[in-house]
């Protein structure tokens, strides 16, 4: 056992993983590893020298990061700056400690976005191969017939390969619009209007509505908050290891 640093359990607790005695909890358990080995309760560890596991996923211990949960409107770029003047979604943020977007929306989409000073968290959540879900709501002009929506489960064929939704449910339909939700698995730049586009369904609007776990639930466009610990480890659980 290390004599450097401090207590795991303070780490962990000073870090946002609970309460000090729920992190003793999670030691003595044996969730907590510490450079591939198991934790015990009192040992040491160097935030900035050791890897510290929880349930086997890494976790980073330094207190200057951080996680934000945007709800980007209509109308706000994803990008650090644009050369047209067009706002951006850094604008809607705190300018320090500076952040940057999770994957991106498009202009004209609204809805959840994550940005961070993380990226490791970033790479784990956005990159296609992890297959984090992402669940987007869109209004259609017209109906969907049984056959788009059957195709958009079981595979579109685009410019760069096969996309499919892993799921799709009518939320509402009427004579003029139909409003249906779906969950995707991939990262591919505008891929739901590009599914949408391919089946000839005209989008009138489209929102990300959830990333994992996490929803935009009362975040109101243009607001921000920061994802807890919890949701942090929980979005780093989602998808493929």
């Amino acid at each position: 056992m290390s004599e450097q640093g401090e207590r795991l359990q303070k780490v962990l607790a000073r870090a946002g993983f609970g309460s000090r005695r729920a992190c003793e909890e999670v030691i003595a358990a044996g969730r907590v590893a510490i450079n591939g080995r198991i934790a015990e309760l009192g040992q040491r560890v160097d935030p900035t020298e050791d890897v510290v596991e929880i349930d086997g996923l890494p976790v980073d211990l330094r207190t200057d990061l951080v996680y934000l949960a945007l709800h980007k409107p209509v109308g706000v770029v994803t990008t650090a700056r644009d050369t047209h003047g067009r706002s951006t979604v850094l604008e809607l943020v705190p300018s320090e400690p500076r952040v940057f977007p999770v994957g991106r929306l498009d202009r004209d989409t609204s809805g959840l976005l994550f940005l961070t000073n993380d990226g490791a968290f970033a790479e784990r959540v956005s990159h296609p191969r992890f297959e984090v879900p992402k669940v987007y709501v869109a209004e259609i002009r017209g109906r969907v017939s049984p056959s788009q929506r059957k195709a958009l489960e079981a595979g579109v064929e685009l410019e760069d390969g096969t996309a499919r939704a892993q799921k799709v449910r009518v939320r509402a339909a009427s004579a003029g619009r139909t409003v249906i939700e779906l969950t995707v698995r991939e990262g591919r730049n505008r891929l739901v209007r590009r599914l949408m586009d391919t089946l000839g369904l005209g989008v009138l609007s489209l929102k990300r509505t959830a990333i994992g776990n996490v929803g935009l639930e009362r975040l109101r466009p243009g607001h921000h908050r920061s994802l807890t610990r919890a949701e942090v480890i929980d979005l780093l659980r989602s998808g493929n290891a």
